[in-house]
Protein backbone atom coordinates (compact mmCIF):
# COMPACT_ATOMS: atom_id res chain seq x y z
CA UNK A 1 0.00 0.00 0.00
CA UNK A 2 1.45 3.12 -1.06
CA UNK A 3 0.56 6.53 0.00
CA UNK A 4 -1.16 7.45 -3.23
CA UNK A 5 -3.03 4.66 -3.63
CA UNK A 6 -3.95 4.99 0.51
CA UNK A 7 -4.65 8.85 -0.19
CA UNK A 8 -7.54 7.83 -3.49
CA UNK A 9 -9.04 5.62 -1.01
CA UNK A 10 -9.68 7.68 1.48
CA UNK A 11 -10.86 10.93 -0.48
CA UNK A 12 -13.31 7.89 -1.34
CA UNK A 13 -14.29 6.21 1.97
CA UNK A 14 -13.98 8.89 4.59
CA UNK A 15 -17.21 11.38 3.06
CA UNK A 16 -19.20 7.67 3.08
CA UNK A 17 -18.76 8.48 7.29
CA UNK A 18 -19.74 12.21 7.36
CA UNK A 19 -15.56 12.40 7.91
CA UNK A 20 -13.66 15.33 6.00
CA UNK A 21 -10.65 14.33 4.00
CA UNK A 22 -8.39 18.09 4.29
CA UNK A 23 -8.65 17.12 8.00
CA UNK A 24 -7.25 13.91 7.88
CA UNK A 25 -4.16 15.10 5.22
CA UNK A 26 -1.54 15.59 7.90
CA UNK A 27 -2.27 12.19 9.91
CA UNK A 28 -3.31 9.95 7.01
CA UNK A 29 0.26 7.93 7.53
CA UNK A 30 -1.61 7.29 11.38
CA UNK A 31 -4.68 5.92 9.45
CA UNK A 32 -3.18 3.93 6.40
CA UNK A 33 -0.65 1.55 8.71
CA UNK A 34 -4.15 1.14 10.95
CA UNK A 35 -6.00 0.35 7.10
CA UNK A 36 -3.06 -1.90 6.31
CA UNK A 37 -3.43 -3.87 9.63
CA UNK A 38 -6.97 -4.54 9.32
CA UNK A 39 -6.52 -5.58 5.68
CA UNK A 40 -3.87 -8.00 6.95
CA UNK A 41 -6.83 -9.06 9.58
CA UNK A 42 -9.03 -9.78 7.17
CA UNK A 43 -6.71 -11.67 4.39
CA UNK A 44 -7.20 -9.06 1.66
CA UNK A 45 -5.01 -8.44 -1.38
CA UNK A 46 -5.11 -4.92 -1.16
CA UNK A 47 -7.46 -1.37 -1.00
CA UNK A 48 -9.23 -2.58 -3.90
CA UNK A 49 -10.70 -5.86 -2.35
CA UNK A 50 -11.16 -3.79 0.85
CA UNK A 51 -13.12 -1.03 -1.11
CA UNK A 52 -15.01 -4.01 -2.67
CA UNK A 53 -15.56 -5.44 1.45
CA UNK A 54 -16.49 -2.25 2.52
CA UNK A 55 -19.35 -1.89 -0.65
CA UNK A 56 -20.30 -6.01 -0.17
CA UNK A 57 -20.48 -5.70 3.90
CA UNK A 58 -22.08 -2.39 6.21
CA UNK A 59 -21.11 -3.93 9.45
CA UNK A 60 -17.05 -3.55 7.48
CA UNK A 61 -17.86 0.01 7.99
CA UNK A 62 -17.68 0.34 11.72
CA UNK A 63 -13.77 -1.31 11.67
CA UNK A 64 -13.13 1.22 9.14
CA UNK A 65 -13.82 4.14 11.81
CA UNK A 66 -11.94 2.46 13.88
CA UNK A 67 -9.27 3.06 11.96
CA UNK A 68 -9.86 6.43 11.72
CA UNK A 69 -9.64 7.67 15.50
CA UNK A 70 -7.03 10.31 16.22
CA UNK A 71 -5.86 10.50 19.81
CA UNK A 72 -2.93 12.89 19.46
CA UNK A 73 -3.25 15.04 22.77
CA UNK A 74 -0.73 15.98 25.61
CA UNK A 75 -0.99 18.56 28.37
CA UNK A 76 -1.25 22.34 28.02
CA UNK A 77 -1.57 21.68 24.30
CA UNK A 78 -1.54 25.42 22.90
CA UNK A 79 -0.22 26.89 25.48
CA UNK A 80 -1.55 29.99 24.69
CA UNK A 81 -5.15 28.98 25.16
CA UNK A 82 -4.80 27.23 28.42
CA UNK A 83 -3.45 30.84 29.74
CA UNK A 84 -6.52 32.35 28.80
CA UNK A 85 -8.58 30.35 30.55
CA UNK A 86 -6.06 30.56 33.14
CA UNK A 87 -5.93 34.14 33.33
CA UNK A 88 -9.74 35.16 32.23
CA UNK A 89 -12.29 31.72 31.48
CA UNK A 90 -11.85 29.97 34.53
CA UNK A 91 -11.91 32.51 36.99
CA UNK A 92 -14.96 34.26 35.04
CA UNK A 93 -16.68 30.82 35.50
CA UNK A 94 -16.28 30.68 39.35
CA UNK A 95 -17.38 34.05 40.12
CA UNK A 96 -20.21 33.13 38.55
CA UNK A 97 -21.49 29.86 39.92
CA UNK A 98 -20.23 31.11 43.44
CA UNK A 99 -22.54 33.81 43.19
CA UNK A 100 -25.27 31.02 41.86
CA UNK A 101 -24.11 28.84 44.74
CA UNK A 102 -23.55 25.32 42.04
CA UNK A 103 -20.56 23.62 41.05
CA UNK A 104 -19.05 24.73 37.75
CA UNK A 105 -19.31 21.97 35.16
CA UNK A 106 -16.65 21.42 32.32
CA UNK A 107 -17.21 19.26 29.12
CA UNK A 108 -13.84 17.94 27.53
CA UNK A 109 -15.14 16.19 24.11
CA UNK A 110 -13.13 14.12 22.12
CA UNK A 111 -10.45 13.74 25.41
CA UNK A 112 -8.10 10.88 24.02
CA UNK A 113 -5.96 10.17 27.08
CA UNK A 114 -6.78 12.28 29.38
CA UNK A 115 -4.77 14.93 29.38
CA UNK A 116 -7.27 18.26 28.37
CA UNK A 117 -9.81 17.31 31.35
CA UNK A 118 -6.61 16.33 33.90
CA UNK A 119 -4.89 19.96 32.58
CA UNK A 120 -7.80 22.03 33.32
CA UNK A 121 -8.04 20.27 37.04
CA UNK A 122 -4.82 20.99 37.75
CA UNK A 123 -5.17 24.56 36.83
CA UNK A 124 -8.79 25.05 38.95
CA UNK A 125 -7.01 23.10 42.05
CA UNK A 126 -4.24 24.88 42.17
CA UNK A 127 -5.19 28.51 40.88
CA UNK A 128 -9.05 29.05 40.89
CA UNK A 129 -9.72 27.48 43.71
CA UNK A 130 -7.75 29.48 45.94
CA UNK A 131 -9.36 32.73 45.20
CA UNK A 132 -12.66 30.90 44.86
CA UNK A 133 -12.94 28.38 47.81
CA UNK A 134 -16.61 27.88 47.10
CA UNK A 135 -16.46 26.74 43.18
CA UNK A 136 -16.23 22.91 43.14
CA UNK A 137 -16.28 22.01 39.62
CA UNK A 138 -16.94 18.65 37.97
CA UNK A 139 -15.34 17.57 34.69
CA UNK A 140 -17.09 15.33 32.19
CA UNK A 141 -14.60 13.89 29.74
CA UNK A 142 -16.06 12.15 26.67
CA UNK A 143 -14.26 10.00 23.69
CA UNK A 144 -15.28 7.22 21.36
CA UNK A 145 -12.00 5.19 21.57
CA UNK A 146 -12.40 2.45 24.73
CA UNK A 147 -8.70 2.05 24.83
CA UNK A 148 -7.41 6.05 25.13
CA UNK A 149 -10.30 6.63 27.77
CA UNK A 150 -8.79 3.40 29.88
CA UNK A 151 -5.57 5.29 29.49
CA UNK A 152 -7.06 8.36 30.61
CA UNK A 153 -8.30 6.85 33.89
CA UNK A 154 -5.22 5.15 34.82
CA UNK A 155 -4.49 8.93 34.90
CA UNK A 156 -0.17 8.04 33.88
CA UNK A 157 1.41 9.34 31.23
CA UNK A 158 4.62 9.28 29.34
CA UNK A 159 7.08 12.32 29.25
CA UNK A 160 6.03 13.10 25.71
CA UNK A 161 2.97 13.97 27.10
CA UNK A 162 4.47 16.26 29.60
CA UNK A 163 6.20 18.47 26.94
CA UNK A 164 4.18 21.54 27.09
CA UNK A 165 3.51 21.15 31.40
CA UNK A 166 5.27 24.59 33.00
CA UNK A 167 7.81 23.03 35.24
CA UNK A 168 6.72 23.46 38.55
CA UNK A 169 3.81 21.52 37.88
CA UNK A 170 5.50 18.29 37.40
CA UNK A 171 6.40 18.05 41.09
CA UNK A 172 3.42 19.49 42.20
CA UNK A 173 0.57 17.31 40.25
CA UNK A 174 2.54 14.19 39.76
CA UNK A 175 3.94 11.31 40.99
CA UNK A 176 6.57 9.48 39.81
CA UNK A 177 5.96 5.76 39.02
CA UNK A 178 8.79 4.17 37.51
CA UNK A 179 9.16 5.97 33.88
CA UNK A 180 5.37 7.82 33.86
CA UNK A 181 4.14 10.45 35.89
CA UNK A 182 0.60 9.53 37.30
CA UNK A 183 -2.13 12.47 38.30
CA UNK A 184 -2.01 13.04 41.73
CA UNK A 185 -5.23 11.55 43.33
CA UNK A 186 -6.56 15.56 44.70
CA UNK A 187 -6.43 16.05 40.70
CA UNK A 188 -8.86 13.40 40.10
CA UNK A 189 -11.54 14.24 41.70
CA UNK A 190 -14.98 15.24 40.19
CA UNK A 191 -13.06 14.05 36.23
CA UNK A 192 -15.15 11.54 34.89
CA UNK A 193 -14.55 10.00 31.57
CA UNK A 194 -17.69 8.71 29.55
CA UNK A 195 -17.63 6.24 26.37
CA UNK A 196 -19.76 8.86 23.91
CA UNK A 197 -19.50 9.68 20.04
CA UNK A 198 -19.56 12.85 19.63
CA UNK A 199 -21.00 12.51 16.15
CA UNK A 200 -24.63 11.36 18.23
CA UNK A 201 -24.23 11.58 21.77
CA UNK A 202 -23.52 14.50 24.67
CA UNK A 203 -23.74 14.21 28.28
CA UNK A 204 -26.68 14.92 29.51
CA UNK A 205 -25.83 18.71 31.81
CA UNK A 206 -25.29 22.34 31.09
CA UNK A 207 -21.85 22.95 31.34
CA UNK A 208 -20.37 26.63 31.64
CA UNK A 209 -17.00 25.75 29.60
CA UNK A 210 -17.07 23.34 26.68
CA UNK A 211 -13.72 22.46 24.61
CA UNK A 212 -14.22 20.62 21.51
CA UNK A 213 -10.72 20.96 20.15
CA UNK A 214 -9.39 19.46 16.82
CA UNK A 215 -12.19 16.24 16.64
CA UNK A 216 -15.78 18.00 15.03
CA UNK A 217 -14.32 20.99 13.47
CA UNK A 218 -11.47 19.61 12.03
CA UNK A 219 -12.50 15.98 10.89
CA UNK A 220 -15.63 15.70 11.05
CA UNK A 221 -17.99 17.25 7.41
CA UNK A 222 -19.78 20.27 7.41
CA UNK A 223 -23.07 18.90 7.58
CA UNK A 224 -22.20 17.01 11.05
CA UNK A 225 -20.05 20.29 12.24
CA UNK A 226 -23.69 21.89 11.78
CA UNK A 227 -25.15 18.83 13.41
CA UNK A 228 -22.58 18.64 16.02
CA UNK A 229 -22.47 22.16 16.75
CA UNK A 230 -26.60 22.39 17.27
CA UNK A 231 -25.75 19.60 20.62
CA UNK A 232 -23.11 22.16 21.87
CA UNK A 233 -25.22 24.65 21.97
CA UNK A 234 -27.90 22.92 23.82
CA UNK A 235 -25.43 22.22 26.25
CA UNK A 236 -23.88 25.54 26.80
CA UNK A 237 -25.17 27.61 29.63
CA UNK A 238 -26.15 31.38 28.70
CA UNK A 239 -22.57 32.81 28.32
CA UNK A 240 -20.66 30.09 28.43
CA UNK A 241 -17.45 29.01 27.03
CA UNK A 242 -16.33 27.01 23.79
CA UNK A 243 -12.84 25.91 22.94
CA UNK A 244 -11.79 24.99 19.69
CA UNK A 245 -8.37 23.85 18.12
CA UNK A 246 -6.14 26.63 16.47
CA UNK A 247 -7.43 27.15 12.92
CA UNK A 248 -10.64 25.56 13.22
CA UNK A 249 -13.74 27.74 12.93
CA UNK A 250 -17.29 26.81 13.92
CA UNK A 251 -19.75 26.76 11.14
CA UNK A 252 -21.38 30.27 9.91
CA UNK A 253 -24.85 28.58 10.84
CA UNK A 254 -24.45 29.46 14.27
CA UNK A 255 -24.61 33.16 15.20
CA UNK A 256 -24.56 33.62 19.15
CA UNK A 257 -20.92 32.63 19.44
CA UNK A 258 -18.28 35.72 19.53
CA UNK A 259 -14.67 35.21 20.10
CA UNK A 260 -12.72 36.56 22.93
CA UNK A 261 -10.74 39.64 22.48
CA UNK A 262 -7.11 38.03 21.46
CA UNK A 263 -7.85 34.78 21.72
CA UNK A 264 -9.97 33.49 18.47
CA UNK A 265 -10.40 29.72 19.72
CA UNK A 266 -12.42 30.47 22.43
CA UNK A 267 -16.17 31.83 22.01
CA UNK A 268 -18.65 32.83 24.31
CA UNK A 269 -21.96 32.51 23.74
CA UNK A 270 -23.81 36.02 23.45
CA UNK A 271 -26.92 37.34 22.27
CA UNK A 272 -27.32 37.41 18.52
CA UNK A 273 -27.55 40.98 18.33
CA UNK A 274 -24.06 41.37 20.07
CA UNK A 275 -22.29 38.63 17.46
CA UNK A 276 -19.63 39.63 15.49
CA UNK A 277 -17.40 36.16 15.43
CA UNK A 278 -15.89 34.25 12.64
CA UNK A 279 -17.46 32.88 9.58
CA UNK A 280 -16.82 30.33 7.49
CA UNK A 281 -16.02 26.42 7.09
CA UNK A 282 -14.94 24.47 10.18
CA UNK A 283 -12.27 22.30 8.06
CA UNK A 284 -9.08 22.81 7.99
Amino acid sequence: MDNRDCTTFLQWALPQRNLCWPGFRKVRRQVCKRLKRRIRELGLDDLAAYRRRLEADPAEWRAFDECCHITISRFFRDRGVFEVLRKHVLPDIATRVTYEKRAAHIWSAGCASGEEPYTLKIIWDREVARSAPGAPVSIVATDIDETVLARARRGCFEPTSLRELPPHLLEEAFDRVGPLYCIKPRHREGVEFLHQDLRSEAPALLFDLILCRYVAFTYFAEPLQQQVLVRIMDRLVPHGYLAIGTHEQVPSVEPALKSLDGAPQILRRVRVAENSGPQGCGST
